[in-house]
């Protein structure tokens, strides 16, 4: 695989879709524990929405690695340490992404472990670390813009 540039349309429209699936989340009633367990439908749209922010996530992550630098990665915990040796990630933000990765794959495996009431932590105290990552690409698509097509 030989590198080339990156498509800036790929991962901005990632990063939007990421936006906007924070904010359905945000938009959830998580002011407390009860109110968002009250609908069953909050667990629903939280779950997907969680689950295809970190999606989108780790695509941006591939994308980077196989565009920019000529690397496929096959395993999304993969794709942070990858991400490091090549400068995208500071140590820092590639073990918040390998942890991303490792959640993202536990909702995908083992969904039936994940509980309404993890859901509704995650969503009211974490969601600042998807939002982390995706800056951490904001930031290095603006440091190498000799990168991006």
């Amino acid at each position: 695989m030989m590198p080339g540039p990156v498509s800036a349309r790929v991962i901005s429209g990632r990063l939007a879709i990421i936006d906007s699936l924070l904010r359905q989340i945000r938009a959830l009633p998580l002011e407390t524990r009860d109110a968002f367990l009250a609908d069953p439908r909050n667990t629903a749209a939280a779950e997907s929405c969680l689950r295809r922010s970190l999606e989108a996530l780790l695509d941006i992550g591939r994308h980077v690695l196989a565009k920019g630098y000529g690397i496929a990665v096959s395993e999304y915990k993969a794709v942070a340490t990858t991400l490091q040796k090549q400068g995208v990630l500071a140590e820092d933000e590639a073990a918040v992404l390998h942890a991303l990765a490792g959640y993202r794959n536990r909702m995908v495996h083992f969904y039936y472990e994940i509980s309404e009431e993890e859901l509704y932590s995650i969503c009211a105290r974490e969601l600042g670390d998807i939002e982390r990552i995706a800056d951490a690409y904001r930031r290095w698509l603006k440091q190498h813009p000799d990168r991006v097509g």
